[in-house]
């Protein structure tokens, strides 16, 4: 043992004492809140004897707290129902003050959950091939150094271990992205994308789950939305050379909102990132919410800054991968995005406790509605179909743009073929929100071409 600078000879512990005292000392700290458990290694000292090696790491989740006294009743500790948080001064163990309880908490939320070493993975759990082609990716200069470089020492310059060489383990943001299973150490760190082709109430239910390292996961899974999800329509016009063109979803919003979510998710909370995949709308969930500092109102007027970022380490090597850029334009991205295509404005949702964040993409309106544009560039039975409709049909659809245009007739159409049918039905055949086909029919009504004449049940629409 070394003390002060001076060495004391270790007398050693009986092999009959070696249990009695780790059971003790297991007895004890299961005392502490929240559970800790340190390192304890009994190694052989000389023939007879042995010592207690005990290493106490930093705790993922301090401050602990423990019993504040103890009352020995025939040799046996029994703890005091008082637990308190102790501190340690010079060579005596103390309870805080009030300003070293504030400084001790602050300490422990100066760690983020990326940042915090793993105490149950190893070193080898980290894959110098990911880390290699991390490095060729963003062109690091690490990259020529690293065949010849020491592996721990490669880690600890990319900030992906701790720097203790007698203890070294990996920290949370190194086994995100160059653990092949990253979700052995930290559990639901995963995208599902979940589909419903027959609506939400309807018996077909796809479902994808993408894990693995963190940034591949995120470009599978934008990949795989790519293929199947995304739809291009492509409009001629006979009196232009130009053709419009329009998605579904425009991908550059899905883009940015799920790199978003993966960027902003609590890594501790054992929640999937979830993406659901309705036909009139994407919404993307994950755990949390946004920081205090967001408001519900100001993600409903979309007028959001905040510079307090959950998972800085997780953001750096997003952006080095030009996956995110981190500096509040996540938000004006995804609004460019929907209005150069043409779509609705997004919602993004979360509670009073910020508990959840959803981020919520319409379908560009007219998509798949039922009057959709044909290949040779004409609406199919426009002709036909409007002088089915009333003399001011033509009028007010011509107050529309193209693609709300498109919805509008095929919604006159389906009322004008089937006076009884229901917003359900309307909402089936347009292919857009029952929110949305309540508008347009409000906006006929207004108009003077549309009425309702009996209940709403056994009522029906009359085009005038």
């Amino acid at each position: 043992m070394i003390t002060a600078g001076r060495s004391i000879p270790s007398k050693g512990l009986k092999l009959s004492e070696v249990d009695d005292i780790l059971k003790d000392l297991l007895n004890k700290c299961k005392m502490i809140e929240p559970d800790y458990l340190p390192i304890v290694a009994p190694v052989d000292y000389d023939d007879h004897t042995k010592l207690i090696v005990v290493w106490c790491p930093g705790g993922a989740v301090r401050p602990y707290r423990s019993p504040a006294a103890f009352a020995y009743e025939k040799g046996k500790a029994i703890p005091s129902k008082e637990t308190i948080y102790w501190i340690r001064k010079m060579a005596s163990t103390i309870k805080p003050s009030t300003q070293e309880m504030s400084d001790l908490f602050t300490l422990a939320n100066q760690i983020p959950f990326d940042d915090r070493i793993c105490h149950q993975a190893e070193m080898t759990d980290l894959n110098i091939t990911l880390i290699k082609e991390y490095l060729r990716e963003i062109n690091s200069a690490l990259f020529d150094e690293a065949n010849s470089m020491d592996f721990n020492r490669l880690c600890v310059s990319m900030g992906i271990s701790n720097s203790m060489p007698e203890f070294m383990k990996p920290k949370n943001v190194g086994l995100l992205f160059f653990s092949m299973e990253p979700e052995k150490y930290i559990p639901c760190a995963e995208i599902d994308v979940v589909e419903f082709p027959e609506g939400v109430g309807g018996d077909r239910i796809e479902e994808k789950v993408f894990k693995g390292p963190l940034h591949q996961q995120l470009r599978e899974a934008l990949q795989y939305i790519r293929n199947r999800v995304i739809k291009e329509r492509v409009i001629k016009h006979p009196d232009r050379a130009e053709a419009d063109r329009f998605f579904n979803y425009p991908y550059a919003a899905i883009e940015e909102s799920l790199a978003n979510a993966v960027y902003h998710k609590a890594y501790d909370i054992r929640e999937p990132i979830e993406v659901r995949i309705e036909k009139d709308k994407i919404e993307i969930l994950s755990f949390p919410g946004p920081d205090r500092s967001v408001t519900v109102e100001a993600l409903k007027s979309f007028n959001v800054f905040v510079r307090r970022y959950r998972n800085r380490r997780i953001g750096d090597f997003l952006k080095e991968l030009h996956l995110t850029e981190g500096r509040n334009t996540g938000f004006r991205k995804i609004l460019n995005a929907l209005e150069k295509n043409g779509s609705p404005l997004p919602e993004f949702i979360t509670d009073d406790d910020h508990s959840y964040f959803i981020t919520r993409l319409f379908v560009r309106e007219g998509f798949y509605a039922e009057a959709a544009v044909s290949d040779n560039g004409t609406e199919n039975g426009t002709e036909n179909d409007t002088e089915n409709l009333p003399v001011g049909a033509s009028a007010f659809l011509n107050s529309y743009k193209q693609a709300k245009r498109v919805t509008a007739k095929s919604l006159m159409i389906a009322i004008a073929a089937k006076a009884h049918i229901t917003i359900a039905e309307m909402t089936q055949l347009s292919g857009v929100s029952e929110r949305t086909v309540k508008r347009y029919l409000k906006e006929m009504q207004e108009a003077g071409i549309l009425t309702r004449k009996g209940s709403d049940t056994s009522g029906k629409w009359v085009l005038k």
